[in-house]
């Protein structure tokens, strides 16, 4: 069963040397071998401006170039979101594109007071690929891997029904054999379609 598939390409830095770049090339490479519709969506690519007030949040316009991301979203029958861990967390700018898309009115409603939002982002499936400089155990059991548990649960409150994560640890240090054997795990994930 083919899907409508949404790669956001999580990587402030344009330079295609960024091995993040690579891995959602590999996931579109295997998602288009098996005739998945794919649209993929980069963050350095795009320009829009910092949400400063609730106010904003709750109720302002967003910019053209958020509107397409939150078609993109609502196209979408999965989800691939892939970052570098900095800090601990997802870029700035990752979370500030989440942060205009996922908005009240798009993403849920709370619009009943005494009532749980509404969620309109219903039924969708996500996977999250992160690298990080630590070893992948070190951010799981040390870290307990918070910033991809927040992640998943504001995807779980707008809707999404699972999120599935693929990490990558030590990239500083991962040889090229080991680098293209990740890559081939993703372009096989983009086949599955998860």
């Amino acid at each position: 069963m083919t899907r409508n598939i949404l790669i956001l390409d999580g990587h402030p830095d344009a330079d295609e040397e960024r091995y993040i770049h690579a891995l959602a090339k590999a996931y579109h490479a295997g998602a288009a071998q098996v005739g998945h519709d794919i649209l993929t969506i980069r963050l350095a690519d795009i320009e829009f401006s910092l949400l400063r007030t609730q106010a904003d949040y709750e109720r302002g316009e967003p910019s053209e170039a958020v509107r397409q991301v939150q078609h993109a979203f609502d196209w979408a029958d999965h989800v691939v979101l892939l970052f570098p861990l900095w800090l601990m967390s997802p870029p700035a700018a990752l979370k500030a594109l989440l942060e205009q898309t996922l908005r009240p009115g798009f993403a849920f409603s709370t619009e009943t007071p005494g009532r749980a939002p509404v969620k309109f982002l219903t039924g969708k499936s996500a996977r999250i690929i992160v690298t990080m400089g630590m070893p992948v155990f070190v951010y799981r059991w040390y870290f307990r891997a918070h910033s991809l548990r927040a992640l998943r649960s504001i995807l779980r409150f707008v809707g999404f029904r699972r999120t599935r994560a693929t990490l990558i640890g030590s990239i500083g240090t991962l040889p090229a054999e080991k680098r293209e054997q990740r890559l081939q795990e993703v372009r096989i994930l983009g086949r599955k379609g998860y």
